[in-house]
């Protein structure tokens, strides 16, 4: 169906201008404070990697961090901006308010109400928002591959197979920001499918010509060039179609490569063509069978499907219910015909999507984390802005008719999803809390936390020799070892360096000198010559503050339960320190 169906009743002039609109409410929404929340353990594990990569000049496709798409981004971001959390997330803030433009490439198959809804859920749905906020991969993919369909869709819409080459490109963006791309890849097809398959069984029980059972009028501009083509042009058609779907590749295959060859093999390369194709192999076949051994042989998906469906559905229904409520009006409405009179083919195609992302997610993922649910939101927001439009709509011609009824109710359910969606996004803004658990990942600590490390950065900048000590230590009942690790010079890797994050971050980028103890050190030895600053974890509060006279200990939550930290500074550095710098 046209954008331009006369039932529409927003021109399309304001449709853009509002979809425009709504992309700057999400770029606000997404950048403001954007800092200001302390790092959760998995931002702190990448942007660490990212920092050495600036640092070394040197990087190599990990596939325990995902994609490379942030590393090489954020190195650049790097080098204009101090890094810090701000300038690591940005990136990702940037891509999310990008999305909801996307609507508009969808415009000959949606009414431009429906355009306008659909950017306003891709704006504002409070988990697109806070992940969008949060440095990490999953609404880089999910927006980059809903992007490349939409270019797809306008390269069907039009016949101008040059949108298949921003596709390529999008979706290779995509692919570098997590291996999930494959995961959107088999959806598309499997839906594709599916909508293929609704199109054989309406003609075979109908009768209906092929240009009726694609649910939806073939777009005019090329219902015009299939009646006026004749047999002559079309074997100049098939070349114009292989020659687009060779651009869209290419495109693909160019940026896949630039993402995931090896620096500073890439640069070299270019001065040295005859050590190219290594770098290329690297950069393609290298990468993908990296991927396929880490993620499809690696076992990480060894686990209860139950729990983690149960743990996605709870997620998705507090983060997302007035798109929930809507999509499930807007499945109904498009279906039974309430709208179009037949089901068109992109909304089906997304609803198919969308149910195969809630059902197939707590199976693909490797850990129960909210964050994936924002795979199963994007999708469905194309039946949710179906089914907001079509309560919009009721209420405009309940208001041109007069129905007081029928336009109070609309109001109502507009203005009461407007609420739901403010609240929500007000109280997870900068979440940091368990109070917000069902939409934060466990490995969060406590926004406090990040005062309190200001503190020990401006000790650090007044101080000679280590200026942290990491208290190393056992767990109540457990034998793994936490904080201590042998080679401070080289710590990465296992447990021990793993249950410091986010700290390893902070003190990177701010220059803070640490060291560690090993667990039956003894705490007289460990706390005779200590620095200004120890960082214990609370079990052990009490051997440490008896013996760190002068220390001020502030406690704070590690992860969202179970877990806090105990940092102890001492009085007279901190206050030399605070005298120092103003």
């Amino acid at each position: 169906m046209s954008a331009d169906n006369e039932a529409d009743v927003l021109p399309r002039s304001r449709a853009l201008l509002a979809v425009l609109g709504v992309a700057v409410v999400a770029l606000f929404t997404r950048v403001v404070a954007l800092g200001d929340r302390i790092s959760h353990w998995d931002e702190g594990r990448v942007a660490y990697w990212i920092l050495r990569y600036h640092e070394t000049g040197e990087f190599s496709y990990r596939p325990i961090i995902h994609g490379p798409f942030l590393p090489i981004v954020n190195d650049y971001l790097f080098a204009v901006f101090p890094a810090g959390d701000f300038a690591a997330r940005l990136p990702v803030a940037i891509v999310g308010a990008i999305l909801p433009l996307s609507a508009w490439l969808f415009r000959e198959h949606l009414r431009r109400d429906e355009i306008v809804a659909l950017a306003i859920f891709l704006a504002v749905n409070p988990l697109l928002v806070y992940y969008s906020r949060f440095m990490r991969n999953d609404v880089l993919v999910a927006a980059f591959s809903f992007i490349a369909l939409g270019f797809v869709v306008r390269a069907y819409d039009t016949g101008r197979l040059a949108y298949l080459i921003p596709a390529g490109a999008s979706f290779a963006t995509g692919a570098a920001a997590k291996e999930n791309y494959v995961v959107y890849l088999l959806c598309f097809v499997g839906a594709a499918f599916l909508v293929f398959d609704h199109r054989l069984l309406a003609r075979t029980s109908t009768g209906d010509s092929t240009r009726a059972i694609f649910f939806t009028e073939i777009p005019e501009s090329i219902a015009r060039r299939l009646e006026t083509r004749g047999a002559g042009s079309l074997g100049n058609g098939a070349l114009r179609y292989a020659a687009g779907l060779l651009g869209g590749v290419a495109a693909f295959f160019v940026v896949f490569v630039f993402f995931y060859a090896p620096r500073p093999d890439l640069w070299n390369a270019l001065g040295n063509p005859a050590a190219l194709p290594g770098v290329v192999e690297a950069g393609s076949v290298g990468a993908v069978n990296e991927m396929v051994d880490s993620w499809l042989g690696g076992g990480h998906q060894s686990h209860e499907y139950l729990p983690y469906l149960k743990d996605f559905l709870e997620t998705f229904v507090y983060g997302a219910p007035v798109l929930i409520v809507f999509a499930l009006v807007g499945i109904v409405v498009d279906r039974y015909g309430v709208v179009a009179g037949r089901i068109r083919w992109l909304v089906a195609f997304a609803t198919y999507w969308g149910v195969v992302s809630i059902f197939g997610y707590p199976l693909a993922t490797d850990i129960q984390a909210p964050w994936v649910v924002v795979h199963a939101v994007v999708p469905l927001a194309i039946p949710a802005a179906v089914g907001a439009a079509f309560v919009f709509r009721s209420g405009y011609e309940a208001f041109d008719a007069r129905d007081t009824v029928g336009m109070g109710l609309a109001a109502l359910v507009l203005l009461a999803s407007v609420g739901g969606v403010a609240a929500a996004n007000v109280d997870y803004w900068n979440a940091s809390t368990d109070e917000d658990k069902e939409i934060l990942q466990w490995a969060q600590p406590e926004n406090d936390l990040k005062d309190t490390l200001a503190d020990v950065e401006r000790v650090a900048a007044t101080n000679d020799g280590d200026d942290v000590l990491l208290y190393g230590t056992h767990p109540p009942g457990g034998d793994e070892v936490h904080f201590y690790v042998e080679n401070e010079s080289n710590p990465l890797g296992g447990p021990s360096w793993h249950s410091r994050l986010p700290l390893p971050w902070y003190f990177e980028a701010g220059d803070v000198q640490h060291t560690s103890s090993p667990p039956d050190a003894g705490v007289e030895n460990v706390t005779a010559d200590a620095p200004p600053v120890v960082v214990a974890y609370e079990w052990d509060r009490d051997e440490l503050e008896s013996e760190l006279d002068g220390y001020v200990v502030r406690q704070h939550a590690f992860k969202l339960w179970n877990e806090d930290i105990v940092v102890f500074i001492d009085e007279d550095a901190l206050e030399a320190a605070n005298q120092t710098q103003g």
